[in-house]
């Protein structure tokens, strides 16, 4: 080995866990990785380009972010005030998440090499030096970012060791170069679980009628030993409530098969790689698992787990690595709160036993556990989306979400329950469930200040991070702009970063964006449903036009009024696009978001049929030259929808698109099947319910020409998803192509591949729709 050639990664530590199942914990050492700087560059206002994930260093002076002025998103740093940007890593993997540390010596980062699933942790100093990989390093693992300790010693990272047999099946601990993957998962048998799971019948599936119904919290299996009761006083799966009510119960996975992987294991590393990992937390048969703050004199660290629509905040003592309190909180943004200066208090964008999120504020013991959980800010119908919290504790900045767009406001916190909010628990497990602090249900707690509108420039905003002095960085979206990052001083207006592009570069002159308005509807069983509707420029709004339904992935996301070039692109093709929200959407509450449960999904492909009637009904679609089309989740409901509701669709685009359930769940990540049951069925238990809601199952009833676009290294959703599908139509005499884009996963994230995408889709809708 040369002198300049970067260690090997280190070989991950089998561990004995309770039931006998080995899991391997991969905390490797720090690889040290060859420069990769860019020079410095001035910004190119002509240049379309989006920058967002903003990430301050300790002065609030200079900023970390993406962009993806090179064609893939990268690392960046600017000055709050200056135009030079300098590229700190060229290579070409996507950059995902970014963090500067406290103490400002380094930038952590996520890439997903090769534009895979599988992304790993890097770090790299201010000027570009010492790159290196934290984690991630090994062929088959998964790292994901975690918050850094207080004075930036040290970074928290989760990493998914490869699974069992990896490496039984030929694959070797080789480090593949930036840019490169292995073309194929391996095959493996899973062992047999150590114990039996425990799962709802078939019959505890939310009914297909759409009824709105508000679950119970999650119930996981313990994140440290001797782990407590929750503190909103909720009971053991299937148990009652205080007051008598019957909870549903909630999922409580063991490893078992086609589930199990190698489990995820939390923990501090040191990115100089002087000291050694330490251990935090370990999950055999974890979903998620995000380290998202620890208090300053290390003795608490506060970890977000649980499947999807399950999630939970869970404290652990450090010394014991004993869980001593948990809160469950919403999906959505995965930095989910911040203890406090002393660790006195913790503050959690929550939904605990509620529709909404709000700001919870948790009084701790000094051995962590809970005395009170009280509501220091609300609104009754909306979300709170992002929470940013100061140093200091003093300030809180939040995100509403309203109705898809965001309202911003910082709020100063009262301090160790000097006021705020009812009670809403006891001293120990028991307690009552969180009361409104406000009298009227709506804005900050009782006794606290009025919070302070800060006005926005665009529609929504993505992240929030700290500028001095006393300002915010605010990566910014809307309508008619792509990404940028803004600045905002206190009480002034947020003023854009000379480095992000102007709004009047978003598209090429002569055809500007644009601007949605919003479309509500009822479902065929009168549940409320809603989106945004895209008139292309030129089209009478009196007379009838071509029309794409689009369908958003999740199911747990939202859709937004932001800029979206493959809607321009469309809509310059002359078809007029609605993007609803069907059920299982944020936006609209819990209940909402869970109502596509299980059986439920049949009324969310009902949906898509109830949104097609509608713009027919009204005259905002022609019935003859109507279309669907979606990503993901959004491109299983296209496949759905075009087999369920043949009579409907002219044709359809199918974008990473699950085509049969069981399948999904045969070849996806461990862990992505692990958190999928809660939302769609276990697929040995559920295999009925799963065939039945596979578009595969109803291939005959496919009438209209279908277009599948995939990623090569899409592991969330496998390649042989599309290719089934299309395999099929064609067997039937259905017009059927795919599109595989290379160097891309589940996303896609290079630009060429990105215009390569929406200009095929523009054309196969322009083709088949014949505008």
């Amino acid at each position: 080995m040369s002198a300049s050639s970067p260690p090997p990664p280190q070989e991950p530590r089998a561990n004995q866990e309770p039931g006998g199942l080995t899991v391997a914990r991969t905390a490797p050492l720090a690889a040290v990785l060859p420069d990769a700087r860019g020079a410095p560059a001035a910004h190119s206002p002509v240049t379309a380009h989006g920058c967002w994930y903003p990430s301050a260093d300790p002065t609030g002076g200079q900023v970390a972010f993406i962009c993806n002025r090179g064609g893939v998103p990268q690392l960046w740093t600017g000055s709050a005030h200056g135009g030079e940007v300098r590229l700190l890593d060229a290579g070409p993997d996507p950059v995902i998440e970014v963090s500067w540390s406290p103490n400002g010596l380094w930038i952590a980062y996520t890439t997903a090499p090769g534009g895979g699933e599988h992304t790993r942790v890097l770090c790299v100093r201010p000027d570009g030096s010492d790159r290196r990989v934290l984690a991630g390093a090994l062929e088959g693992s998964s790292a994901h970012l975690g918050r850094w300790t207080r004075d930036g010693s040290a970074l928290a990272v989760t990493a998914a060791a490869p699974p069992p047999g990896f490496f039984a099946a030929g694959h070797g601990a080789v480090d593949h170069q930036p840019g490169e993957r292995a073309s194929h998962r391996p095959e493996y048998r899973p062992e047999p679980p150590p114990e039996p799971h425990h799962e709802p019948s078939a019959t505890e599936w939310t009914s297909s009628d759409g009824r709105p119904v508000l679950l119970g919290r999650a119930h996981h299996g313990e994140v440290g030993p001797g782990a407590r009761e929750p503190v909103d006083g909720s009971p053991a799966p299937g148990g009652p409530r205080p007051d008598g009510t019957a909870l549903r119960p909630a999922f409580a996975l063991a490893p078992e098969p086609h589930l199990v992987g190698a489990g995820l294991t939390a923990y501090l590393a040191d990115p100089a790689g002087v000291r050694p990992p330490a251990l935090l937390a370990t999950e055999p048969a974890g979903a998620a698992l995000r380290v998202c703050d620890t208090t300053p004199d290390g003795r608490l660290v506060l970890l977000r787990r649980g499947p999807r629509g399950r999630r939970e905040a869970v404290v652990l003592r450090t010394d014991s690595l004993e869980t001593v309190c948990s809160v469950p909180v919403a999906d959505g943004d995965p930095w989910i709160g911040r203890f406090s200066p002393d660790g006195r208090e913790l503050y959690l964008r929550s939904d605990a036993d509620r529709q909404f999120a709000a700001l919870m504020t948790a009084e701790l013991e000094p051995d962590g556990t809970c005395r009170h959980l009280r509501v220091t800010a609300q609104r009754d119908d909306a979300d709170l989306e992002l929470l940013w919290v100061s140093d200091d504790g003093r300030t809180a900045v939040l995100a509403w979400n309203v109705h898809g767009r965001t309202e911003l406001e910082t709020l100063t916190l009262p301090r160790n329950g000097s006021g705020g909010g009812a009670e809403a628990g006891g001293a120990e497990a028991g307690g009552d469930t969180p009361d409104s602090g406000g009298a009227d249900g709506e804005g900050p707690a009782a006794g606290a200040s009025p919070p302070c509108p800060v006005p926005l420039p665009h529609e929504v905003v993505t992240r929030i991070s700290p500028a001095a002095p006393g300002g915010l960085f605010l990566a910014v979206s809307g309508s008619r702009r792509r990404p940028g990052i803004w600045l905002t001083a206190e009480g002034a207006a947020p003023v854009r970063t000379m480095w992000s592009s102007r709004d009047e570069d978003a598209v090429a002159p002569g055809r500007p964006p644009v601007r949605p308005e919003r479309l509500r509807l009822r479902a065929r069983d009168k549940l409320p449903l809603g989106g945004w509707y895209y008139r292309a420029p030129g089209r009478d709004p009196g007379r009838q036009a071509p029309c794409v339904i689009h369908l958003h992935g999740g199911p747990e996301e939202q859709e937004r009024p932001v800029f979206s070039p493959l809607y321009h692109e469309l809509l310059g093709r002359g078809l007029n696009i609605f993007a609803p929200d069907v059920r299982g959407s944020l936006g609209a509450g819990r209940s909402f978001v869970n109502a596509d449960l299980g059986a439920g999904r049949f009324a969310a492909i009902n949906d898509v049929a109830d949104c097609a009637t509608h713009l027919i009904t009204t005259g905002l679609a022609d019935p003859l030259r109507l279309a669907v089309m979606g990503r993901s989740y959004g491109g299983y409901l296209t496949l759905a929808s075009l087999v369920w509701h043949p009579e409907l669709f002219r044709t359809g685009v199918s974008v990473c698109g699950m085509s049969d359930l069981q399948t999904f769940f045969a070849g996806t990540e461990p862990w992505i099947a692990r958190s999928a049951v809660a939302k769609y069925g276990h697929p040995e238990r559920d295999r009925d319910l799963l065939r039945a809601l596979s578009p595969m199952s109803r291939i005959d009833a496919l009438r209209a020409p279908l277009l599948a676009v995939h990623g090569e290294h899409d592991t969330n959703v496998p390649l042989s998803e599309s290719e089934q599908m299309v395999r099929a139509a064609r067997n039937r005499g259905i017009p059927a192509e795919l599109l595989v884009l290379p160097n891309e996963g589940h996303a896609f994230l290079r630009t060429h591949n990105r215009v390569l995408f929406r200009r095929t889709a523009a054309d196969w809708m322009e083709r088949h729709l014949a505008v």
